[in-house]
């Protein structure tokens, strides 16, 4: 089976949501809608115009909408013919769906799949009465809100599903789409809201019960426990209260348990104030401050921080260590977190075996779903098995059968091969996910060749090596170098096939330079150290491109600055859908001097070589906007158009096969690789210079840079020209001095010493 065309019924914020990912993937899709009354394809233009203008964006690439056919219920079903997965995303409510599919079944193709969206009615319900045929075809495919960002699929499939309808999904989604998937039982909720809405409405009663405001719960079920920064109310307030509302009442009634949320909550609700969506909900936005609501008064205040001795200590530790450690807390943050991790434990113990087929589908549906980074059962484990008998014990819980059977562990882990425990109580070895390189299973089974601070070498096998980045957000400093030059000699020695840069870290490739030894120089006026740090970073990106065998990045999230030099610098990047990439030293009163410069200069240059009738001043022009206007990607897509990102780069949708798509990518450059030789391009010198001149005095004029702004333009149009000498051919060592010469100008600044004093503080620029 195939999947060439996907159709999608149903254009509201799911909907519209779904279709937006699959056209991103480069799929054709037909987006239906009810008819309109002046417009009968008004409905589905509305919801790909909220996905055109959604917050964060819905499209990876805006023109990818091009992509996306609508239509109406009433006279473009017959559209869906076409299509090769059927997608139904309508109202939350079992009556339509199946008249939906009464309409459906004579149109269709005898080999379209059709799957149901729905968060929580069970598929044998939608299917009751079907022909065999369409019940053989016909599963669950629940996404989940944005579909774009959040990384888990549940796929629940009947009894009758075909296994290759249910194959051919799960391949698709996971390769095309980019999602993570988890084989779901036939049961009210299925997995992630079963479990991730019991504990936010656990979160918000026991608040209640503890005392507590909006702005403490959020404090507390957010980062410090290893969830989303948006926490309990935030993530509500995103996601939508009536969406929440909704769900609950579903779980409740299709339960039988109580999943009501309190009064306050319904009132909210019933008053329109839902979210992010309408500006109000649990927090209001108010020009740029944001308010908090009390739940008391149903008033909103200015937010209040949640600040204690013992939660600034806790913060500074590794998750492990503070999930233990939360629970120890003293007064009302500790009753609150305590009494949160048990009932949520309870109910996952009590409830995992008729959720899932597995207890690692339980964890990567709480992982990839909610965004936590243990799920529930790795959480139990940290915490100690013992410490959670104990703890079920003194609330009055009983010790359900799955932590009976459990002995010290679920989780164990033995000459590198992870093992987990079966619903029985029996380890079995944890399934291998094809494509997917675990740098924690390798490290296990003694692959790590040089453990440094700031970097590791690892061996993935088959002849590659990693550079695995490891500091904070990843950043660049002679650590980083070391290590690189330890694994380019290694490689060229022994007769590796190549090198992947790349991380685990699941927000950054690396975020840049680290600037605070660069600080420390500046203060210090040592500029012998500092020219002979910006020189080795410049011989470290350059020593990328001229190794003798290829170097693959693997670029994902923040690769920023220095981050995004050592990508360029690479023979080819593989990027991961989700890329914030960009030159952004302008910020903090600085170049680009790793390279960047000269290489958006020299790719923008040989990009015009092939017309004849080109402007060769557009090259300059071009690197001079994207520097000092610091722009970023807001996926891999919008970095190849760019510019940071050539053709010949690969994007993997999948983070998860980020590294072994990289490892592929060396393996297939290796045989009879040749390293690129050295650049020679046409600098413009004063022509550039006074074009670019006249670029930052316009910027002046309007306001839009300030005076530190136009000496910092000034110094990048220098580099970019090669200085204000006559048009001729320079090489990339030339553009690479006078890099760094623009470099350490800057940085003898007293405003740039300001711009990297306040950034280094705040983690925000500083205009001026």
């Amino acid at each position: 089976m195939r999947i060439r065309s996907i159709g999608v019924v149903g254009a509201g914020t799911m909907g519209s949501g779904i279709a937006a990912l699959a056209a991103s993937a480069g799929i054709p899709v037909v987006l239906l809608d009810i008819p309109g009354e002046r417009d009968r394809n008004e409905p589905a233009k509305r919801g790909l115009q909220r996905a055109l203008k959604a917050r964060p964006p819905a499209f990876m690439d805006p023109k990818r909408a091009g992509l996306i056919a609508v239509g109406n219920f009433e006279d473009d079903l017959d559209l869906l013919a076409r299509c090769d997965w059927v997608i139904e995303a309508v109202i939350e409510e079992l009556g339509p769906k199946r008249a939906l599919f009464d309409r459906l079944t004579p149109i269709l193709a005898p080999g379209t799949i059709v799957s149901s969206n729905t968060s929580g009615i069970p598929m044998r319900l939608l299917v009751e009465g079907r022909d065999e045929a369409f019940r053989r075809r016909f599963l669950g495919a629940h996404f989940f809100n944005p579909p774009r960002y959040l990384h888990l699929l549940e796929v629940i499939p009947t009894p009758e599903t075909d296994p290759d309808v249910v194959e051919t999904i799960e391949q698709f989604a996971t390769l095309v789409l980019g999602k993570g998937v988890v084989r779901a039982k036939d049961v009210p909720g299925f997995i992630g809201n079963r479990l991730g809405i019991y504990g936010m409405i656990q979160a918000i009663r026991l608040m209640e019960r503890f005392g507590l405001t909006i702005d403490e719960v959020d404090a507390l079920t957010g980062e410090l426990i290893g969830r989303p920064r948006s926490a309990t109310f935030r993530t509500a307030d995103l996601s939508g209260l009536d969406i929440l509302k909704h769900v609950a009442d579903g779980l409740s009634a299709a339960t039988g348990n109580d999943y009501r949320l309190p009064v306050w909550v319904e009132d909210l609700v019933a008053r329109g104030s839902l979210g992010e969506k309408t500006g109000v909900g649990f927090y209001r936005r108010e020009g740029r401050d944001i308010l908090t609501l009390d739940p008391a008064t149903m008033e909103y205040h200015p937010r209040a921080e949640t600040r204690s001795p013992e939660l600034g200590a806790l913060s500074r530790r590794p998750l492990q260590e503070r999930l233990r450690q939360s629970l120890d807390l003293p007064g009302p943050h500790g009753e609150f977190l305590r009494t949160l991790f048990l009932t949520t434990a309870h109910e996952t113990l009590t409830l995992a075996p008729d959720l899932a087929w597995d207890i690692p589908s339980i964890d990567r549906a709480l992982e990839w779903g909610f965004g936590w980074e243990l799920g529930p059962f790795r959480q139990m484990d940290a915490v100690g098995l013992a410490v959670v008998r104990a703890g079920l014990g003194d609330a009055g819980l009983d010790e359900p059968d799955l932590l009976r059977s459990a002995g010290d562990g679920f989780y164990a882990s033995e000459g590198g091969r992870e093992t987990c425990r079966g619903f029985d109580g029996a380890p079995a070895p944890l399934p291998e996910r094809p494509g997917v390189v675990s740098l924690t299973r390798l490290k296990g089974a003694g692959a790590v060749l040089r453990d440094g601070d700031d970097a590791s070498l690892v061996d993935l096998g088959d002849g590659v090596l990693m550079l695995e980045l490891h500091s904070k957000l990843n950043t660049l400093g002679e650590g980083t170098f070391a290590v690189l030059r330890d694994g380019l000699d290694l490689i060229e020695r022994q007769g590796y096939a190549g090198l992947v840069i790349g991380s685990d870290d699941a927000r950054a490739f690396s975020a840049g330079a680290n600037l605070v030894p660069v600080a420390h120089l500046a203060q210090q006026g040592d500029w012998a150290a500092l020219e002979n740090l910006v020189a080795g970073f410049q011989q470290a990106t350059m020593s990328l491109r001229r190794a003798p065998f290829p170097v693959v990045s693997a670029a994902f999230g923040l690769t920023l600055g220095g981050g995004a030099e050592i990508a360029m610098h690479s023979d080819r990047v593989q990027a991961a859908g989700e890329l914030a990439m960009g030159l952004v030293e302008f910020g903090v009163g600085l170049i680009p001097a790793g390279g960047g410069t000269k290489e958006l200069l020299a790719r923008f240059t040989e990009d015009l070589s092939p017309y004849l009738e080109a402007d060769p001043f557009e090259a300059a022009r071009r690197a001079f906007t994207l520097i000092t206007l610091a722009q970023t990607s807001s996926s891999a897509l919008e970095a190849r158009s760019m510019g940071f990102l050539r053709p010949q780069d690969g994007i993997t949708m999948n983070r998860d096969r980020l590294i072994g798509d990289a490892k592929a990518v060396v393996l297939a450059l290796a045989p009879g690789y040749v390293a690129p030789v050295d650049r020679r391009f046409q600098a413009l010198g004063r022509d550039a210079l006074g074009n670019l001149r006249y670029a930052i005095y316009a910027f002046r004029e309007a306001g839009q840079a300030s005076a530190h702004d136009a000496v910092i333009g000034e110094k990048l149009a220098w580099v970019l020209s090669a200085g204000d000498g006559p048009p001729r051919e320079v090489g990339e060592q030339d553009i690479l001095d006078f890099e760094r010469e623009a470099f350490l100008s800057l940085l003898g600044t007293e405003k740039t010493q300001q711009r990297i004093a306040h950034t280094l503080q705040t983690g925000k620029p500083l205009r001026n």
